[in-house]
This record gives C-alpha cells, sequence and structure tokens, in this order.
C-alpha cells in the first residue's frame, strides 16, 4: 500500500507536528458523556413547570447559555426538535444534545468553556441556595481531559491547550521530539508511560517512570561513547559518569558546577522520597503539582542530555 506525502502532512511536519503526549483532534464520546455528568451533578437540569410550578433556580442560567450560543453560532435554535414555545424548553437537554452530537472540536470546547463560567456563576449568585465547590468541579474537569489524553485544561475561566504553556513546548515536545530516534525507544516509552500514569494519577507510578526514562536515556549515551560504567549503576553513579566523561565541556565545568547536583537530586530523590520504597502503613499523597513538574524537569533534562551528547560529534 502507497503512503502519499499529501500538503498536510507537509505542513503538519513544518509546525513540529511530531508525536505529543496529548491529542487536539477530537472529544470522544465518553468523554462527552462524563462531562455532561459533571454539569448534571454540578449546576444541573432546568425545569419549567408552567404557571401552577416556579421554575427551577438555574433555569435562567442555563437559558442565557443558550441563547449566547445560539446568537454566537449565527441559529434561532441548537437542535432541530427545539420547541418555539420557551415554556417546553428544557435548556439543559438542549445544550447537552447539541453537545453531544456537535463533531467541531471548537465549538465543543466553547460549550464546556460556557457551562463552566455559568456554573460558577450561579455557584456564586445562588451560594446560600445551593453548595457547589467550583475548584472540585474544575479539577474534575481537568482530569477528565487528562485521563483521555486530550491535551485541553480550564484555567483562569477559559479553555486553553496544553502545549501553549513554554515549558510544554520547550521541553516535553522536543524531549519527545529527540527520543523518536530508534535508539532512544526504550527511553521514549518510559517517558511515555510516566505521562499515562499522570493522566490516570498514578502518581507514584509515574515519579518511577520518570526515574526510570532518566537513567535509560544516561547508560544510551554512555553506551554510544563507550562509556563504562557498573552493572548496577544509580542515577547518581550514572550522571557522574557523564559529566567525567566529557558530556560537558571543561570550559563551561564552571558555568555548571551546580548542574550534577540539579540532575542527581532532582528527579532520582523526588522519586526516591516519595514512590520509590515500600510505604509500610504509611499512605503518601503525592500532590498533582509535583508529579508534573517532575515530568517537565525529566523532559528538560532529557533535552538537555541527548543535545549536549549530539554537540560532542
Amino acid at each position: 500500500m502507497v503512503v502519499h506525502d499529501l500538503y498536510f502532512k507537509r505542513q503538519k511536519q513544518l509546525r513540529g507536528g511530531y508525536n505529543d503526549v496529548y491529542q487536539y483532534e477530537e472529544l470522544t464520546n465518553n468523554l462527552k458523556v462524563q462531562i455532561v455528568h459533571l454539569w448534571s451533578e454540578t449546576i444541573g437540569e432546568d425545569y419549567s413547570g408552567g404557571d401552577w410550578n416556579p421554575c427551577s433556580l438555574n433555569r435562567g442560567y442555563l437559558k442565557t447559555c443558550y441563547k449566547t450560543l445560539c446568537k454566537e453560532l449565527g441559529v434561532f435554535k441548537l437542535n432541530e426538535d427545539d420547541s418555539d414555545n420557551e415554556n417546553y424548553i428544557t435548556y439543559f437537554e438542549s445544550i447537552t444534545n447539541y453537545f453531544l452530537t456537535e463533531d467541531d472540536v471548537e465549538k465543543v470546547l466553547s460549550v464546556i468553556e460556557l457551562i463552566a463560567k455559568t456554573t460558577i456563576t450561579f455557584a456564586k449568585e445562588q451560594r446560600y441556595k445551593v453548595e457547589i465547590d467550583t475548584e472540585d468541579t474544575k479539577n474534575e474537569l481537568n482530569q477528565r481531559f487528562r485521563e483521555h489524553g486530550v491535551g485541553y485544561q480550564y484555567e483562569n475561566g477559559q479553555i486553553v491547550r496544553v502545549d501553549s504553556g513554554f515549558i510544554h513546548t520547550e521541553a516535553v515536545k522536543p524531549a519527545l521530539q529527540l527520543l523518536s530516534n530508534p535508539m532512544y525507544k526504550g527511553a521514549q516509552e518510559e517517558f511515555l508511560k510516566a505521562h499515562e500514569h499522570y493522566r490516570y494519577q498514578r502518581y507514584s507510578e509515574a515519579l518511577i517512570e520518570c526515574l526510570k526514562a532518566y537513567e535509560s536515556t544516561l547508560k544510551i549515551i554512555l553506551d554510544k561513547n563507550k562509556w563504562e560504567y557498573s552493572s548496577n549503576a544509580t542515577a547518581d553513579e550514572l550522571t557522574g559518569r557523564v559529566m567525567q566523561s566529557g558530556l560537558v565541556s571543561d570550559f563551561w565545568q564552571q558555568h555548571f558546577k551546580s548542574l550534577k547536583n540539579t540532575l542527581t537530586s532532582g528527579v532520582p530523590t523526588a522519586r526516591n522520597k516519595v514512590a520509590g520504597h515500600g510505604v509500610g502503613n504509611e499512605v503518601r499523597d503525592i500532590p498533582e503539582y509535583l508529579v508534573s513538574y517532575i515530568l517537565h524537569m525529566t523532559a528538560s533534562t532529557i533535552v538537555f542530555l541527548v543535545k549536549a551528547d549530539e554537540a560532542l560529534g
């Protein structure tokens, strides 16, 4: 079968379209359904019982959402079967139906962003009548994105792409590009596993895979340059060996005098202290922000090591 080098593929390559740990083109139906469940548990479904029954507290907020979406999308109704009589529209149901059937990712994300903002407003203005933890709601939404490998997050009232962050763009993606070299296959698999564990909140396992990816990168560089090291070398010993073997020139040694400590006390120490040993009866709560930091540190370190090795010629 012929694989054609089409225009869109070349453009993707020019934009740096190598593999990322996240994708940005699709929200799966399972993810959409989980998000609808989250909406149901927070802002909830609305109702209008006619003249004999007052409207639900959330109805006005959801109506505003519905009207905003219609106006910005340039339509009179989100769905063809939506009633022309507002008394018979359940806005939550109509928005949900549109959300579940729309394939345009940017429009789908716009609905998520608008509902998130509306939920926060609803929780704030009706705080004496409803109880909604908006921080927990945001955290769950972002966790759903991560566990499905979708590269979006809700922060500061907006949906943002993960790869719009400086560290992700300058460290994680370049690390993946460098590790795509078959020589680094083992380290690449470990680095990707670390991100997979992170997405599913398996934080201890994520730290362990970070260390393995770091150690594998060191060993590959040492083997490539035929620099000897012991068979049971620790991360500290491996780091010492690449530094002693001229990975960084003598001219720059003074400027990088703290580099060895950073490399050996960063990824390995963080992993050893919170993930590398048996916990016994102690349950360790590893914070998400620590794991995120270690993931980025690992990526930055891998980029440094591989590029330093390439510079040796």
